[in-house]
């Protein structure tokens, strides 16, 4: 299990939890009055920032801290297509709370699958999770049935051209993973390559 801190530096930005304002100003009223003052900002529901607005990214990284970039927003991240997603992706254990945000959908995986292809980059001056393109890769050819046809086959001709940069060690090992691995493995041979 990843461990994480619960205080995110951002630049010069920062971002709290209630209970870790509570040990600088004591009590909820307390922490209100500040953000009455305009030294606290209310950023979302038990999340405050030194700023009036924050990224959204940070936001939602120090929100859902194990949550993993994942689907259209990461295709977006990799610049395999240039349609910027309405919403942000996040894929979740399926065990996991479910997320009340209408910016953000949340995919349910298997632990077994969660953390397959997990990496950390840096996005936007954030430190995310997000899959890498070898799983979104696996992804693309599992959830294609579902994409609109044009979208599939822009992402399909840009991994074409990177074709040379992906880890197929990497592909092969998650493959080896996933019951369709057999289906998978043939898309890939004839879409990609």
């Amino acid at each position: 299990m990843r461990s994480f801190t619960l205080k995110l530096y951002l630049g010069d930005i920062m971002l709290w939890f209630n209970k870790e304002l509570l040990k600088e100003y004591k009590n909820d009223y307390q922490i209100k009055k500040a953000v009455e003052e305009g030294k606290l900002f209310l950023i979302a529901k038990g999340l405050y920032s030194d700023v009036e607005k924050g990224n959204p990214i940070e936001i939602i990284t120090k929100k859902y801290p194990r949550a993993i970039f994942s689907s259209d927003y990461a295709y977006y991240i990799y610049n395999l297509t240039d349609v910027i997603p309405r919403k942000y992706y996040l894929t979740t254990d399926r065990d996991a709370n479910k997320i009340k945000d209408e910016n953000i959908t949340q995919i349910y995986s298997t632990s077994e699958l969660l953390n397959i292809g997990e990496a950390t980059i840096e996005y936007e001056g954030v430190v995310i999770n997000i899959y890498d393109k070898e799983r979104m890769l696996i992804e693309l050819f599992r959830n294609s049935k579902s994409m609109p046809l044009d979208y599939y086959k822009e992402i399909v001709n840009s991994y074409r051209k990177i074709v040379n940069k992906l880890d197929f060690s990497k592909i092969a090992n998650y493959l080896n993973l996933f019951n369709d691995k057999g289906f998978l493995y043939d898309k890939i041979q004839k879409e990609v390559l």
